[in-house]
């Protein structure tokens, strides 16, 4: 297991931008298996978007095409960022890591074994 530590977020009009960040103090994430997922009051937590060693990318239908998942600062951050948000985007966000390659449904949170410690994102209307 590696321990993620979050930073970002905040709150931000309908059709704004943020952009969350993850990192492990001394690993380079860059070998795992690594994602997003966000969980609103109430609901179960689902996986949004997913980065492998490949740097293959999955995202979930609600999020494509308005939020990108990137490894910078030479594979050191895990970067979520997220433009055109919508009050449904709403929830505490984690990022989450799996040391093993997962070769399908990694966006399913059973497969990931470290957690963050979760950023609230909150968009208004």
């Amino acid at each position: 297991q590696v321990h993620l530590v979050e930073s970002g977020g905040g709150s931000v009009q309908s059709g704004g931008s943020l952009s969350l960040s993850c990192e492990a103090s001394g690993v380079t994430l860059s070998r795992y298996t690594l994602a997003w997922f966000r969980q609103a009051p109430g609901e179960e937590r689902v996986g949004i978007a997913a980065l492998t060693e490949i740097e293959t990318t999955t995202y979930a239908n609600s999020v494509k095409g308005r939020f990108t998942i990137s490894l910078l600062n030479a594979g050191k951050t895990l970067s979520l960022q997220m433009n055109g948000l919508k009050p449904e985007d709403t929830a505490i966000y984690y990022c989450a890591a799996a040391e093993d390659y997962i070769p399908r449904g990694r966006l399913n949170p059973s497969v990931y074994t470290s957690w963050g410690q979760g950023a609230q994102v909150t968009v208004s209307s």
